[in-house]
């Protein structure tokens, strides 16, 4: 049964938070992927699957103005997994989007993720998309949030919320060793939910044209 755009907040929403980046790449990326997977077992996140993510979307694009969105999409081309994000943005801006940061020709990693942010307008709403790693039958889902993702305090995170609305997307099992993990993700699952993440936004996009018409 489909999930009713005004519980939606209620429902599909709650707080996200994730731990910041640090200078090295590999130390940062492994906490701040460590720290979604302790948040998506402690049930902080809800998982959902595309036709969710589409009212996830759509519910946004009601809220705010499309020319007013920014959509952050977090990441590097030299991880499989992580990867990602760059992937969506990609896609993103190919659909002539106005606002992406983070493609694979310009990704937005733990080195420019700070300096990129400086640069998003103040009146922007940010959708903030990234990779995470999860329990292993939870590869596919997305997992969405109405609140910013949150540098956590616990290892001195000095960094900004990111986003007003936030998606995780699941590619791949938890594991000792994240960083690794993410590099041997497959290419496939990765870029099948880059491009749902961008067809669901396409959808909920061209439904609100439609509306006001």
């Amino acid at each position: 049964m489909g999930i009713e755009l005004n519980d939606w907040h209620e429902k599909i929403m709650p707080e996200l938070s994730i731990v910041s980046v640090y200078n090295r790449r590999e130390f940062s990326l492994t906490l701040y992927k460590r720290e979604l997977v302790r948040q998506q077992s402690r049930g902080m996140r809800k998982g959902v699957h595309r036709d969710q993510l589409v009212l996830f979307f759509k519910d946004i694009f009601q809220r705010h103005n499309l020319d007013e969105i920014t959509f952050l999409c977090i990441g590097t081309d030299r991880s499989t997994g992580d990867a990602l994000g760059p992937m969506t943005g990609t896609l993103l801006e190919e659909q002539g989007l106005p606002h992406v940061i983070g493609t694979l020709a310009a990704p937005c990693d733990a080195d420019t993720l700070e300096k990129r942010l400086a640069h998003i307008p103040a009146q922007h709403t940010i959708i903030a998309i990234d990779a995470c790693l999860g329990p292993k039958d939870a590869a596919g889902t997305y997992y969405v949030s109405g609140a910013p993702l949150r540098p956590a305090e616990s290892v001195g995170g000095k960094l900004p919320p990111v986003g007003q609305y936030s998606l995780a997307a699941v590619v791949n099992a938890n594991g000792p060793r994240p960083y690794s993990i993410l590099q041997m993700t497959s290419l496939y699952l990765v870029m099948n939910m880059a491009q749902t993440i961008a067809d669901s936004i396409s959808e909920a996009r061209s439904a609100r044209q439609t509306f006001h018409l």
